[in-house]
């Protein structure tokens, strides 16, 4: 890809996201903000979180990001008797009795971890490695991750049986936990016309994955104002009960807050929001946008706020 400069550059990515987002809606019915939170995390190196009840086409949503994306897919249902192996893969012995190593389902571009929790924490753990190293270790040997690579794993909020939480450790590793609500009337009016009939849209292949990194890079390079940095790194200081910028909703209703990750994630998806809305460079406005879906599964709340019926959404307003 040959640009004059970073400008134009940002200009085409601009082109290209526009172009990507109506691939996407022939086949999703509204979502947009969900597509548009996806589509950020994928362009910032992050990982996403989808969590709503079943029938909202989690699994469609990725299944039409990895088609327009161009890039390879793999699909991994987690149950309750999938093993480490099961992800990663193992060793065998060949016919000339050597061991050889088998890679797993986790080896490819997108992941999709559907119902991620309703696996035991053993195998949870296995994509830790993988999401934060872009890397596996098996046998003692490391095995590099192809680039570009991101997990897209979902969840059902109402069932609780059979469930194993994911552990903090791992829900950090998610830039955004994105929250999937029911379509309205007119959406779901679409959705039922677009499903009933046997004509099935898909959607077309709009970037490589050559030009996905390059574009990764490009936002990477995005110059940020100090004072953006500033107000980000604040916001997430505001949770946090030792901090020296504690705010007073975060003693009221939280037992633990954001870690530096969250600042991290910030600064890099306000980069991207920027990209995607046609600026050279994000501003405050940019980290507000994106505060809600980055900071929602790293906010703990506390006795008093769960039993007032205080929900992290609502913290994270008045902490913006």
């Amino acid at each position: 890809m040959e640009f004059k400069n970073d400008t134009e550059a940002l200009q085409a990515f601009g082109d290209k996201y526009k172009t990507l987002n109506n691939e996407i809606g022939k086949v999703i019915v509204g979502q947009n903000e969900t597509i548009k939170n996806v589509l950020i995390s994928v362009f910032s190196r992050g990982h996403c979180l989808l969590v709503g009840v079943p029938g909202l086409a989690k699994t469609l949503l990725v299944n039409t990001i990895a088609d327009s994306l161009g890039l390879s897919f793999n699909r991994i249902q987690f149950t309750p008797d999938l093993m480490p192996s099961d992800i990663i893969g193992s060793e065998i012995l060949d016919e000339q009795r050597h061991f050889k190593f088998i890679k797993g389902p986790l080896f490819s571009n997108i992941i999709l971890a559907d119902e991620i929790n309703r696996t035991p924490p053993k195998t949870q753990a296995a994509l830790l490695e993988a999401m934060q190293e872009r890397q596996v270790t098996a046998a003692g040997k490391r095995y590099l991750l192809e680039n570009p690579f991101f997990v897209l794993a979902t969840q059902n909020p109402i069932e609780q049986e059979g469930t194993y939480p994911l552990p903090e450790a791992q829900l950090d590793r998610f830039m955004f936990n994105v929250w999937l609500d029911y379509p309205t009337f007119a959406e779901e009016l679409q959705v039922v016309k677009q499903t009933t009939t046997n004509i099935t849209a898909k959607a077309n292949t709009v970037l490589s994955g050559a030009e996905i990194v390059f574009y990764q890079d490009l936002i990477r390079k995005i110059p940020v104002a100090d004072n953006v940095i500033e107000y980000a790194v604040r916001l997430v200081n505001k949770t946090r009960l030792n901090s020296e910028h504690t705010a007073e909703v975060t003693k009221k209703y939280l037992q633990w807050g954001a870690g530096p990750r969250a600042s991290q994630y910030l600064v890099m998806g306000a980069k991207c929001h920027a990209a995607i809305a046609g600026k050279f460079s994000p501003d405050i406005e940019d980290v507000k946008a994106i505060a809600e879906p980055i900071l929602r599964h790293r906010l703990v709340r506390n006795y008093k706020a769960e039993a007032e019926g205080i929900s992290t959404e609502a913290i994270i307003k008045q902490l913006v």
